[in-house]
């Protein structure tokens, strides 16, 4: 099992593809192929809207997170975001995610430039809520409020 970080359009079809199966499995919606598609490509080429990671075996694609940069003038430091986790469901149940986990924290222990990592979870997303605690992550007192132009 090897992580790496996307650099080229190699794995784009495999995020775009995961990133539907993901919000249909945990939020029963039907994503714009479109706009994923032009979305994921748009990620690839400006690494200043942030990185995907892979996970491959037998070098194929088996999981994918993107991280978002957030500045903090309260820590002075980037807080990275994980967004848009899938895990191939064959896949699931063996570590995949916390390899991935652990390797964004160590890269974020190892930085002075990042103060930590954080993600939002659909509040009926039980299983992930599960895998995050397990991990360390806590759900603290914030909520996250959102407006979204549709």
């Amino acid at each position: 099992m090897e992580i790496i970080k996307v650099t080229d359009e190699k794995f784009a079809s495999f995020i775009i593809e995961s990133q539907i199966k993901m919000a249909k499995e945990t939020e029963d919606y039907d994503l714009d192929r479109v706009a994923v598609t032009q979305g994921v490509h748009a990620v690839i080429n400006d690494p200043l809207k942030g990185n995907y990671y892979i996970t491959l075996e037998s070098q194929e694609p088996i999981a994918c997170l993107l991280t978002v940069p957030e500045w903090s003038d309260w820590r002075n430091k980037t807080v990275l975001w994980i967004h848009s986790v899938y895990v191939s469901e064959s896949h699931r149940q063996q570590g995949i995610y916390k390899a991935m986990y652990t390797s964004l924290q160590e890269m974020v222990k190892t930085n002075s430039q990042y103060a930590g990592l954080r993600l939002y979870v659909d509040k009926r997303n039980t299983k992930a809520i599960d895998v995050y605690h397990k991990l360390g992550m806590e759900s603290h007192h914030y909520s996250l409020c959102e407006w979204l132009k549709e």
